[in-house]
């Protein structure tokens, strides 16, 4: 199986870093990541340095596109992760998600993450027995069209999507089925308790960063994720990459 990602966000301003982790066990507290969280909630109560305030400022920038204002509710997820740290919260979910909201508040991106085998079944492809999907697996990120829209909570609340980043699973048709975003991922491919195959997506404001930098935080977050992996995951895949500007990433 292959994951293939198309960076079609126009502009020249969001690159993308990804990854991808299989068999992994979706457990709640079995990470060692007590003593991170706690020292990076007590580095976010102070005030952010001119460097990291610039990545903040510039992830929001990155998605004022068209008719989509990133205010209120709609501003990237890593600033609400950063409101909760400035109060000493963080928000404890299952591991794989602790492990990416780590990384996000630290660097100060969002990030999303998605079970690939949900992803399949909403794109029409089923799994194979198993839970393991024998072929192509295609996604693009692009902005969301006109009247598109979906549920990103248990109370089925809306997220609408125009002109927002959004991350779509590509079906054999040639369909672009909305997923996730930087703001909320969707119901439709979330993860839970019996996700076995995880990906995730980080957004990356050029203009305020490194290629580097990107790099570093990917590589991190691979770690964090295949360590949700028992004993290393065996055979199962793990890889990470980079999606610039018009490009396409292949895991």
């Amino acid at each position: 199986m292959t994951l293939i990602v198309e960076n079609n966000v126009p502009g020249e301003r969001i690159a993308l870093g990804l990854v991808v982790v299989e068999n992994v066990i979706v457990g709640r507290g079995d990470l060692s990541l007590d003593d991170e969280i706690a020292a990076l909630v007590e580095r976010r109560a102070e005030a952010l340095d001119d460097g990291e305030d610039a990545i903040r400022r510039a992830c929001r920038d990155m998605l004022r596109n068209g008719r989509y204002k990133p205010t209120g509710r709609g501003k990237p997820a890593s600033e609400y992760l950063l409101r909760e740290a400035s109060r000493g919260e963080f928000p404890r979910v299952l591991d794989p998600v602790d492990a990416l909201n780590l990384v996000s508040l630290a660097h100060l991106v969002p990030i999303s993450l998605w079970d690939l085998d949900k992803a399949a079944v909403a794109a029409g492809r089923e799994p194979a027995a198993g839970s393991i999907y024998d072929g192509d697996e295609r996604f693009e990120v692009r902005l969301g069209r006109s009247g598109e829209r979906y549920v990103f909570n248990s109370a089925d609340q809306l997220l609408e999507l125009e002109d927002l980043v959004v991350g779509c699973a590509l079906t054999a048709g040639g369909e672009s089925v909305p997923l996730w975003t930087p703001i909320k991922d969707g119901m439709r491919s979330k993860i839970d308790a019996s996700t076995r195959r995880v990906a995730a997506c980080i957004y990356y404001p050029i203009e305020a960063g490194e290629r580097a930098h990107l790099e570093t935080i990917t590589a991190e977050l691979h770690r964090w994720l295949d360590a949700c992996r028992p004993d290393g995951g065996g055979a199962a895949r793990a890889a990470h990459a980079l999606a610039m500007p018009h490009e396409t990433a292949t895991l």
